[in-house]
């Protein structure tokens, strides 16, 4: 194995905690998350040869190489080689010319299969890695005059959310946007169709407990069906409720258009939410009623929940993640009973709003706190949740505070 020269590189890519806007994404809708102070690392060398060679710490990720050429086909399911493949092949699709690889090790201290997209931020580190040993540099989207290559950060991101896909899971584009655009106490306000992110401060003071329901949700595995089920319930959902809201047209109609059915974003902001969901659920079956009421309802928790972090109003922000994960439970059904078990705990302890994160199945929960109870509301999860499950407290990586932190990039060690 040749190599290019001596240096040394790392790539680092946040993950993230999504404060609200639960499987919003992959509908076209909002979502509202925070990058977070828990990353996943690349330490890596160029090599001159197109290949990649990757290690891990962790005696349950094995090594792996693979050649950088296509097509690059997919290792065995839930393998998380997986997750690097894809973004090579992402990349190679792109038109990136890949003709130098790397090698070296994969660490980080982002809880996997814990909701908290451990896998996406390695999706978004391994880009990096190749991005910088094949000379493309990653910027903010400015006009560049020196004639180099350069790749904007939403570029990039766009890019990530269609190449996970690879691994076989219908996702949406939230977790690759909040990895590449994570800003230092700030919420992230991100958009589909096209992309765009918007940062939102988050209040001094409020501040994020996140716990683990000790469940694991490998989304690239066990939970991939489940998750891939809900994004094909809701498509069903839409084209199923034409007629009933407002802008479609029922086949046979006589309206010559080609686009009959409004997409969930139009629904979002009817005039009256109310009549849309009577009238919806008359058409639908009772699923996919459920399903459709979800996604309507937390894309308007979305926008409510951002003017209540503008507004410094924590007591409205936590009632909007309480009804979040009501609705992720009961019509979404994504919810277990340890991630309920948690939010019920943070709820009595004093936080003013709890919910689940992420895709659900397991995973985590989020809680919202300010500093009065923070200490509160660890204390009463690690008794009641914790210790009786475990037999002790839990580890750092099953509770922690998870703090808004930046977005992902390269430095040189």
């Amino acid at each position: 194995m040749r190599s290019r020269d001596a240096a040394r590189w790392r790539a680092i890519a946040p993950g993230r905690v999504n404060l609200i806007g639960e499987h919003t994404d992959y509908n076209g809708l909002p979502v509202f998350p925070i990058a977070i102070d828990r990353d996943v690392r690349i330490e890596f060398r160029v090599v001159d040869d197109p290949v990649v060679r990757l290690d891990s710490p962790s005696a349950r990720f094995a090594p792996f190489a693979f050649q950088l050429k296509r097509p690059i086909e997919p290792a065995a399911q839930g393998d998380w080689s997986n997750y690097v493949r894809a973004a090579a092949r992402g990349l190679l699709e792109h038109g990136i010319s890949l003709k130098r690889g790397i090698e070296g090790t994969v660490s980080g201290d982002a809880p996997i299969a814990s909701g908290l997209s451990s896998s996406s931020a390695l999706v978004v580190a391994s880009a990096l890695a190749l991005l910088k040993a094949n000379g493309v540099d990653v910027d903010d989207g400015a006009a560049r005059g020196d004639g180099s290559r350069a790749m904007s950060r939403l570029e990039l991101a766009a890019l990530m959310a269609r190449a996970e896909r690879f691994v076989g899971l219908e996702g949406g584009g939230m977790d690759q946007a909040a990895c590449l655009h994570g800003v230092e106490g700030h919420a992230l306000r991100i958009e589909f169709d096209p992309l765009r992110v918007t940062p939102v401060p988050v209040p001094d003071g409020w501040r994020w407990v996140v716990a683990s329901s000790l469940v694991r949700a490998e989304k690239s595995a066990g939970a991939r069906g489940r998750y891939n089920e809900r994004a094909r319930q809701c498509r069903e959902a839409l084209a199923a409720s034409v007629g009933a809201v407002p802008g479609g047209q029922a086949p046979n109609s006589g309206n010559r258009a080609t686009n009959t059915a409004p997409a969930y974003n139009d629904l979002v902001s009817a005039a009256d939410p109310g009549g849309l969901l009577r009238r919806v659920r008359r058409i639908l079956s009772p699923v996919l009623f459920r399903r459709f009421r979800h996604v309507v309802t937390e894309g308007r928790r979305v926008a409510l929940a951002e003017q209540a972090m503008r507004d410094v109003n924590m007591h409205r922000f936590g009632q909007l993640m309480v009804r979040s994960h009501e609705s992720l439970r009961d019509d979404y059904e994504v919810s277990t009973g340890e991630l309920d078990a948690i939010v019920g705990v943070a709820l009595e302890a004093g936080a003013a709003g709890a919910r689940l994160t992420g895709a659900g199945f397991g995973g985590c929960a989020v809680a919202l706190c300010d500093d009065s109870t923070v200490a509160p509301v660890m204390e009463a999860l690690t008794a009641r949740f914790y210790k009786p499950r475990l037999g002790g407290p839990p580890t750092t990586d099953m509770l922690f505070v998870a703090k808004p932190g930046g977005g992902a990039g390269v430095q040189e060690m």
